[in-house]
């Protein structure tokens, strides 16, 4: 029997599968394609769970309407098999103050994927209504889970965490694609290529050629590797003259940063941490240009608290700045009490002035505001960070100019996850700064996802990227995507670095989303003009 006949075999229980049996492929196909996300990166098991997917869809159409309800319940629950396993980690978040918020995390574990499985939900049922019998088919599922999954990372502020596309972001060189297509790109890709064994069920004689789709497949992603591998040799790591980095990660548990009353504790534990020796040649602090913090570092408003800022002041060397997280009251009249606040980033230079501050454009959904917030809290719905009304977005994404230093492109936490939404106003940085605290989700996979995707960031926009986590994960990384320094989940230190070159802009940050869209469209014609010709 040839390999093909084998594979066709094996096909025929998936096709034909319904009721009970298709809701446990579909499950268990999308909960072995997590495994292809950090901190795995087992990919390969893709080029058997979209063929699985694929064939669904091939059996779908044994259903009404075209098939077109089926394939999207088939889409529904391989996405909730996927997401389920892919998010687990968010219920850590809903265990730090476990006494208010322990309860929903069920509805948050569970809750949260039956949301997200509804774009892959429709990614199934747009695929099934443009389906072919032919290879082609693969182009439709690859073109109609790139329109889902850009909708998920847009609809209602978008979250588009462990997109498709990030499963070839490993190793480095295949990364490096995301320089032409982007993030969509990628997930277009990646669909085509794991997908493609799929059709090797097609061949019914001598005439049909299906193995040639996988083959195309395979040499497209020899080709990406190849290129990445160009790319990376045409691009050694280069320095910044004269900028050192010192990145602290305290490692601070969560109900500190929430208690005022631990204020002391933690500003010594701040400023003894950042003035440590790393070896006999380390300096301390002394030895940095550029200090970094974490996201909302304090349990206070940093600028109302003059001792603080004077105790900055008093580490800080002449000539060295420190780029912190902060929340940030809102400017009221004396008296007024603060109900809401802005989660910032404050740029503080050594006589303990403000240079700069950037408030945060893209809010965490319950985390940093509720949807409908004031019908919510009138209900008893609070989110995460209990900010009576929820934080304050800010009004524009821009770079900060830096004394002696490339100007940057601040990013909190999650906003580092939206490809194409890191765009400021003004001239190109010359570096990325994310800080974050993704000390909510405790030691999990969560912090080594984020990490993924805001590595992603870099090789698109070919800007190095700095990153300062309370728990972890803290790196440096370069514009290509090469960590040069990093300081691992759960431990506390500091990460001393000097700061990577900026490469010119790759295709992706002048072009943006287009190439990508052109896939797509390309993909769907495709799809329509086969399955219309007789």
């Amino acid at each position: 029997m040839s390999v093909a006949a084998s594979i066709r075999t094996a096909s025929l229980p998936v096709t034909l599968a319904w009721g009970w049996k298709r809701a446990v492929i579909a499950l268990l196909a999308g909960a072995v394609s997590s495994l292809a996300m950090e901190p795995f990166n087992a990919w390969p098991v893709l080029f058997v769970t979209f063929p699985l997917a694929t064939w669904l869809i091939d059996g779908a159409g044994a259903g009404r309407l075209n098939g077109v309800p089926a394939a999207a319940l088939s889409g529904w629950l391989f996405g909730l098999g996927y997401f389920v396993p892919g998010l687990y980690w968010i219920g850590n978040a809903f265990l730090v103050d476990a006494q208010t918020f322990a309860w929903l995390m069920p509805f948050a574990v569970l809750g949260l994927p039956a949301y997200l499985a509804l774009f892959t939900s429709l990614g199934f049922a747009l695929a099934r209504w443009i389906w072919t019998r032919d290879a082609s088919r693969i182009l439709a599922l690859a073109a109609a889970l790139t329109i889902s999954e850009w909708l998920r990372g847009h609809a209602l502020t978008g979250f588009p965490w462990n997109t498709f596309g990030y499963a070839l972001t490993e190793p480095l060189a295949l990364a490096q694609t995301a320089s032409l297509v982007g993030l969509w790109g990628l997930t277009f890709l990646s669909v085509a290529i794991f997908a493609s064994p799929a059709v090797l069920i097609d061949g019914r004689d001598r005439s049909q050629r299906p193995w040639i789709a996988p083959i195309a497949a395979l040499a497209l992603l020899v080709a990406m590797g190849v290129y990445g591998a160009i790319r990376l040799s045409r691009h050694p790591t280069e320095f910044v003259d004269h900028v050192k980095l010192r990145i602290m990660q305290p490692n601070l548990e969560q109900d500190a940063r929430f208690n005022y009353s631990a204020k002391a504790a933690v500003m010594h534990k701040y400023l003894t941490l950042s003035d440590r020796a790393t070896g006999p040649h380390s300096a301390g602090v002394s030895g940095a240009t550029i200090l970094i913090w974490p996201e909302s570092a304090f349990p206070f408003f940093l600028a109302r608290e003059a001792d603080a800022m004077a105790q900055i002041a008093d580490l800080l060397p002449k000539g060295t700045i420190l780029i912190t997280g902060s929340v940030r009251a809102p400017d009221l009249p004396p008296g007024v009490r603060i109900t809401r606040a802005y989660n910032s980033i404050y740029v503080i230079d050594d006589d303990g002035s403000i240079l700069s501050i950037y408030d945060k454009l893209h809010l965490v959904p319950f985390g940093e505001f509720l949807p409908f917030q004031s019908l919510m809290e009138k209900l008893g719905f609070v989110q995460l960070t209990k900010v009576q009304g929820g934080f304050i977005p800010g009004t524009a994404r821009r770079t900060i100019d830096l004394p002696n230093a490339p100007s940057v492109l601040p990013l909190i936490c999650y906003e580092a996850i939206f490809p194409g939404d890191i765009e400021s106003r003004g001239a190109r940085p010359g570096w990325i700064v994310n800080l974050t605290n993704d000390g909510w989700f405790g030691i999990s996979t969560g912090p080594y996802q984020h990490l993924q995707q805001a590595r992603l960031r870099a090789i698109e926009e070919g800007l190095p990227l700095v990153r300062a986590a309370n728990t972890g994960i803290s790196v440096v990384t370069d514009p290509v995507g090469r960590i040069v320094a990093r300081l691992d989940l759960g431990i506390e230190g500091v990460l001393d670095s000097r700061l990577p070159a900026a490469i010119p802009p790759p295709p992706y940050a002048r072009a943006g989303d287009v190439p990508a869209a052109i896939m797509v469209i390309l993909g769907l014609a495709l799809a329509v003009r086969r399955r219309r010709k007789p």
